[in-house]
């Protein structure tokens, strides 16, 4: 991969990356999984390569859109968004690693980006792979999305923010049949369970994710930004939170700009 650049003229240089396919425009990031021989499973290096993506969203803020490998009908390769954790590496792990947050630390970045990540879910999202996509703001699946966290069947936790960010999707009954007893969701299951906000056809998923970042690109970019931090800071920063934020936002150009459109077009 070369050097993306976007119309702010700083580039996001993804030159070194293996793991990692980046589609860059001027107010969105795509950021395709690739690593198909092992199903996407996440490693040091898929740790790293979003790392770096995380640093140039966090400089030059813009929608982020995740997928995995697509699949191909013609030759009946299977969709996969990922696998988990690789296991060769996530064997030889042991209590400092653990410490060491590896995955949760990077999800957790990718939770708090300036502006919303959007998971375009299609094969499975196991593991680690499900739990990069809980950190997502939103989440569209294919009929054939299969989500689960079977970590407790390797003699392991799910340690990367399933066993809180899980509960607070989908409620403590489902999140403890998926963590402990260790059930997959189907697409379907995820619409009905909420755990995604839309089900289409594996053709149309990055369509549908894009659809979905150009109605977020239609909003103003301060007001997203500034909803996205008050609607995840704690209960006991609001009100204050929100009144500080909406101060900002009253004295902002946009502000004064768009409800003056508003206006001109009820006049019309």
């Amino acid at each position: 991969m070369t050097a993306v650049v976007n119309d702010a003229g700083i580039s996001l240089d993804a030159s070194s990356f293996t793991a990692l396919l980046i589609e860059e425009s001027g107010d969105r990031l795509a950021v395709r999984l690739h690593r198909p021989e092992v199903r996407n499973a996440i490693d040091q290096t898929i740790v790293n390569e979003l790392h770096a993506v995380c640093a140039h969203l966090e400089r030059t803020p813009k929608v982020l859109i995740l997928s995995g490998t697509p699949g191909e009908p013609a030759t009946g390769t299977k969709a996969i968004f990922a696998s988990g954790a690789d296991i060769s590496q996530l064997r030889g792990r042991r209590r400092d690693d653990a410490l060491a947050g590896i995955n949760s630390g990077v999800f957790d970045r990718i939770a708090k980006l300036p502006m919303p990540v959007i998971a375009a879910l299609d094969g499975f999202a196991l593991g680690g792979g499900a739990e990069l996509a809980y950190a997502a703001d939103f989440r569209i699946g294919t009929p054939g999305l299969r989500m689960g966290n079977p970590e407790t069947g390797l003699g392991i936790m799910a340690a990367a923010g399933a066993t809180w960010r899980l509960r607070e999707l989908v409620g403590e009954p489902l999140a403890k049949e998926i963590l402990l007893a260790g059930r997959t969701l189907t697409g379907q299951e995820c619409l009905s369970a909420g755990l995604i906000t839309e089900l289409v056809e594996p053709g149309h998923l990055l369509d549908a994710a894009h659809a979905l970042a150009d109605r977020i690109a239609r909003q103003d970019t301060l007001a997203v930004r500034l909803t996205k931090t008050v609607f995840h800071s704690p209960r006991e920063v609001h009100p204050l939170i929100d009144d500080l934020a909406q101060g900002i936002l009253f004295e902002s150009a946009a502000k004064f700009d768009r409800m003056q459109q508003f206006l001109d077009r009820k006049k019309q």
